[in-house]
């Protein structure tokens, strides 16, 4: 459905949300968050492109969210790293179909338009309004919790 860089910039996001604007480097964001420090590297440059992220160098520097997570939603960050697939037009380039999609097109293009408006309607703040053993992203927070 989405792109491994698009869940990748997810992962960062959410795991940056949680660190209450705490500043956090590239490794300690990889580490955590099970991607590769290269790849994340490049995923966290989109996401400063696309303003979503603040970076600071330094000693004390890192990633925090350039605004809050009941601000910025699913939507912004994929659209950031690896926009969601429309179907405007005839993915074929056949002209005789031009904006008129065929049937599976049309239902391809419908289900992206589905996808995004959900990911338009949740913040980065509903994915983590959930109790600690159940946040996301599997293994984070990287302390293991003894209820689960």
């Amino acid at each position: 459905m989405i792109s491994q860089t698009a869940e990748y910039a997810l992962r960062a996001i959410v795991y940056l949300a949680d660190q209450n604007g705490q500043p956090r480097t590239t490794a300690q964001i990889a580490e955590v968050t099970l991607v590769p420090a290269g790849y994340l590297a490049k995923v966290m440059q989109g996401l400063s492109r696309a303003r979503l992220v603040n970076s600071q160098r330094g000693l004390r520097g890192g990633f925090t969210l350039s605004s809050g997570s009941d601000e910025m939603t699913v939507l912004e960050i994929v659209n950031a790293v690896d926009p969601i697939r429309r179907f405007p037009e005839c993915p074929l380039g056949i002209a005789a179909h031009g904006r008129t999609l065929c049937p599976l097109h049309r239902r391809l293009d419908d289900a992206a338009a589905v996808v995004e408006e959900m990911f338009g309607d949740t913040t980065v703040a509903e994915l983590l309004s959930v109790p600690r053993s159940r946040k996301p992203l599997c293994r984070f927070p990287a302390v293991p919790d003894a209820t689960v």
